[in-house]
């Protein structure tokens, strides 16, 4: 039994997409939520500063490199140089409509929304503080976390220098830098060296592991960095910073290597934290490692079986996409006590580098180490009609598949597109038995020309290597 405070079947806290697909997902199974978010408007960190508004500046930043690099507009002398809050602009609007839609979504399921910072009281009872100051306690049978993450901020670097950035602040930025190193080479770090090389920018990408994006196939990887250095980024494997010095016209990067790299600006990339503090779960003998991130069990739970915690606070593969579903599945778990795990497996990553990574199942590094025997099938973009239409002619589809069933075993795309690419190889690995072969590329009919005929190419590529 609880007070007379207002009590829900479910609370989840933090409004991005981990937490709408929960809250959603809940209220059309009839059971009453609400939703806590500290901030002004809904959508978290996803929809204000993360995913959202970095690829409305990647999309504006690849419109003005298609413009400049077209013979047709160049040989007529056109040439655009817009600065970074000039092609930011358009992040706004695009905002603006998602916090507008994603809004409708929870008045038409009738979620009740909350504003403020949450914090855990006892087991069951939230206290939620409003900018005001003003608390309300609410209570819930159940509890989903998703307050997401992140950037990490270690201790000596100066993030109040005007030329010092994370990938949030970096964002607000109100000048475009000639120069700009970034530290890490993770996901965050090689999308915008190469959105920002496309702004002109010359660009140090510091990595501090020995290859860039190891969890990617060896070739995509190989690609990728071969890409990156034919743009012009200068990539620096295996190396560790010792310190970073804010000077007034730059910033001064001290390597453990003893090499300094000076330029006028400076992006930390390197790892993010979970958004796990300050919610009173230390008091609940919830368990947080040294990343902030929530410890879970395969269903999501924590150490309290009714409280859940999906997306970026539990961490990898931290993607907005396998948070959304994450959310769904905690949400029928938590209801009917079971939920299916094909909503949470096979999640295909998308990187969106220029141009963009997607993956979906095994490396030929995993396969290899398992012992299966596979085989390779391959489409060279360059070899398409349709990417030689466009000029959109970098990049390969690659299909692993077993060499005796014809099973499709892990799909691999760089290039235009990857991302959407992916989605047609994804629908058939998600069938079962003789559905799920090579066969349904050859046998099927692509349009022509477009990308996806790469499918069919990469498919009797792989194919004949058999005979």
């Amino acid at each position: 039994m609880f007070g007379n405070e207002p009590h829900y079947d479910l609370i989840v806290i933090g409004s991005g997409p981990g937490g709408e697909g929960a809250a959603i997902q809940a209220a059309k199974d009839g059971k009453s939520v609400a939703m806590v978010e500290r901030h002004i408007e809904i959508g978290g960190g996803c929809t204000h500063w993360g995913t959202i508004p970095s690829k409305a500046l990647r999309w504006s930043i690849s419109q003005m490199a298609e413009v400049n690099s077209s013979p047709i507009f160049r040989g007529r002398g056109m040439n655009v140089q817009l600065t970074l809050p000039e092609l930011r602009e358009s992040a706004r609007s695009v905002i603006e409509k998602q916090v507008s839609m994603r809004s409708s979504f929870y008045n038409r399921n009738r979620v009740d929304l909350w504003g403020g910072n949450a914090r855990f009281i006892d087991v069951n009872r939230l206290e939620v503080t409003e900018p005001s100051g003003l608390s309300k306690v609410i209570s819930a049978d159940a509890f989903v976390i998703a307050t997401g993450s992140r950037p990490y901020r270690p201790p000596g670097v100066d993030f109040n220098h005007p030329r010092i950035f994370d990938s949030d602040t970096l964002l607000n930025i109100n000048w475009t830098p000639r120069t700009i190193s970034i530290y890490g080479a993770g996901v965050i770090g090689c999308e915008y060296a190469t959105m920002l090389k496309y702004v002109g920018m010359q660009i140090n990408l510091v990595n501090t592991r020995k290859q860039l994006l190891e969890f990617l196939d060896d070739e995509i990887i190989d690609a990728l960095a071969y890409h990156m250095r034919d743009m012009g980024i200068r990539i620096r494997h295996g190396e560790e910073y010792d310190r970073v010095e804010g000077v007034e016209d730059g910033v001064i990067l001290h390597l453990k290597s003893g090499k300094q790299i000076k330029t006028e600006a400076l992006l930390w990339a390197n790892g993010r934290t979970g958004n796990a503090d300050n919610l009173g779960l230390e008091h609940l003998g919830i368990g947080i490692n040294a990343r902030g991130q929530i410890e879970i069990n395969e269903c999501f739970q924590t150490a309290l079986p009714h409280i859940y915690a999906v997306g970026d606070v539990i961490g990898w593969p931290s993607l907005a996409s396998a948070a959304y579903v994450q959310g769904r599945f905690v949400a029928i778990h938590c209801a009917t006590g079971h939920a299916e795990y094909a909503l949470i497996r096979e999640v295909p990553t998308g990187i969106y580098t220029s141009p963009e990574i997607s993956s979906l199942g095994k490396t030929e590094r995993k396969l290899t180490e398992e012992n299966v025997p596979y085989e390779v099938g391959s489409a060279l973009f360059r070899n398409i009609a349709r990417g030689q239409i466009t000029g959109q002619d970098v990049g390969m589809l690659k299909l692993l598949f077993h060499r005796e069933s014809l099973e499709l075993l892990g799909i691999h795309c760089f290039g235009a597109h990857a991302a959407e690419i992916i989605h047609i190889g994804q629908a058939i690995m998600s069938q079962s038995g003789s559905a799920n072969t090579l066969l349904y590329f050859i046998n099927t009919t692509f349009n022509y020309p477009t990308m996806a005929e790469a499918y069919r190419v990469a498919a009797l590529n792989g194919y004949n290597r058999l005979f």
